[in-house]
């Protein structure tokens, strides 16, 4: 099994004081023949009689040397998540947990938010200082 992210326990707690319970640590699916890794699998209850919400998160800390190499594997790891999870359970949604000092690179700079908003990346931007979340930006509501 990999190493958790950095950040994995900071999100984890943001996510319980949300009202997520966590589900999965981690949430391992198969890709093929191998068996692939996200960081958390969570659930919400909506209502007593409503089906609850389901998300699986990637979390991803961006220390390395290259912010373009991390976000370059991560959207990769993203995609080739989202695929699979479309096939195998379909009625749970992935995030991509980022800190939020991406935010202006990722949301102010076009490029990045069209680049997003093809790929269908759902983000948690959250503050590791702060250890909650600080935004969850759907690509569908970003601005072109």
């Amino acid at each position: 099994m990999p190493a958790k992210d950095k950040f994995h326990d900071i999100v984890k707690a943001a996510l319980i004081r949300e009202g997520w319970t966590i589900t999965h640590d981690p949430y391992f699916l198969f890709i093929g023949k191998r068996k692939a890794y996200i960081e958390l699998g969570a659930e919400r209850t909506i209502g007593a009689e409503k089906e609850g919400e389901r998300i699986a998160v990637e979390v991803k800390s961006f220390l390395g040397e290259s912010v373009m190499d991390d976000l370059e594997k991560a959207l990769g790891q993203y995609g080739l998540y989202r695929v699979r999870l479309k096939r195998h359970e379909p009625e749970r949604i992935l995030y991509l947990a980022v800190p939020l000092k991406l935010r202006p690179m990722l949301l102010e700079e076009r490029d990045f938010r069209e680049a997003l908003t093809e790929l269908h990346v759902r983000l948690i931007m959250f503050d590791p200082k702060q250890e909650q979340e600080t935004e969850w930006i759907d690509p569908n509501n970003m601005p072109l």
